[in-house]
């Protein structure tokens, strides 16, 4: 894949949790990447939250940072505005916090693509009218 990939919490739970129904495609996904994958913290939560739901240790979340295989590469604090901008204009969505900050990530990153299992990416737009890269399976 070329150019950077933004990962959100879908394909990263998928991939940790062997029992989910994307874990295969998630899985073949993340072979084809090259590391490390960018995130911010909101999709680290989410998926720490989700992990431990799904019976998996949370630290199997923060294995893919130690490996170089995942980096958190946004500063919520520095994107406040455009954050609160994002969600106030999809607030009919309505957009998570994370789903803002990968928005808000693919407008700072050019030319990436957001890894996801979210349709509402669908919806969203970069600048406002751009649509946004997704690596996404085909029946969401």
């Amino acid at each position: 894949m070329r150019g950077e990939v933004l990962l959100d919490t879908g394909p990263l739970v998928a991939f940790l949790d062997q029992r989910d129904p994307y874990h295969a495609w998630a899985r073949d996904a993340f072979a084809g990447m090259t590391p490390p994958l960018l995130t911010c913290e909101a999709v680290v939560s989410e998926a720490c939250h989700l992990a431990r739901r799904a019976g998996q240790p949370m630290h199997t979340v923060f294995e893919l940072f130690n490996r170089g295989a995942v980096r958190v590469a946004f500063r919520l604090d520095n994107e406040i505005p455009q954050i609160a901008s994002l969600l106030d204009r999809y607030a009919d969505v309505p957009m998570a916090l994370a789903d803002a900050c990968l928005v808000r990530m693919s407008e700072m990153v050019t030319g990436s693509t957001v890894f996801t299992l979210d349709s509402d990416f669908r919806v969203y737009r970069r600048h406002r009218r751009e649509p946004i890269l997704l690596l996404i399976p085909p029946d969401r």
